[in-house]
């Protein structure tokens, strides 16, 4: 009996070592889970799913950062185009709600941000994250292209300068 502890720890570590998602692949349903934006409102994904063509979703590491502006901006200096294609925009990260309404503002970002510190946006779609000492928890910079509540893209390795870009060659490839 005196490994009852240890074995009762182990276990509940288990647990939670298997309550994280998959990365979401090629094909994979969506999740249809809701986040806080930088306003503070609720803002359900399976809505804006609905609303144009195509969503991109893309997670960054941390708000203001320069990897992360440079990646904000290539889609905000593209999002005329993005728009034109039917792509609605959304940004993730662990930032709190002022972080991100703060990073929105200074950068001009036209779309949304979401303020996921309790990491549920970023679970659900399976995007690793990595704790760094006094930062906290941050998302790996990952994007998914959604249509028809379906992932048609995946991106694990997102580019910062590019994405825009990147998107872009997905929806040409796509006839879109």
């Amino acid at each position: 009996m005196k490994n009852t502890p240890a074995i009762l720890a182990t276990a509940f570590l288990a647990m939670f070592s298997f309550a994280k998602a998959d990365p979401l692949k090629v094909g994979d349903k969506a999740p249809e889970v809701a986040g806080v934006t930088e306003t503070g409102a609720s803002l359900n994904l399976a809505d804006v799913y609905k609303q144009q063509a195509y969503t991109l979703v893309y997670f960054y590491p941390r708000a203001g950062t320069s990897g992360c502006t440079k990646q904000g901006c290539s889609l905000r200096d593209s999002y005329g185009e993005l728009t034109r294609k039917g792509v609605a925009v959304v940004g993730v990260s662990t930032d709190t709600v002022a972080a991100q309404a703060k990073f929105k503002e200074a950068q001009h970002f036209p779309f949304t941000l979401i303020a996921d510190t309790d990491r549920t946006v970023i679970n659900a779609f399976g995007v690793p994250t990595h704790e760094i000492p006094v930062i906290g928890t941050i998302a790996s910079r990952q994007a998914f292209l959604i249509k028809d509540g379906k992932v048609v893209w995946a991106d694990y390795k997102a580019s910062t300068t590019q994405q825009a870009a990147d998107v872009l060659k997905v929806l040409a490839a796509q006839g879109g």
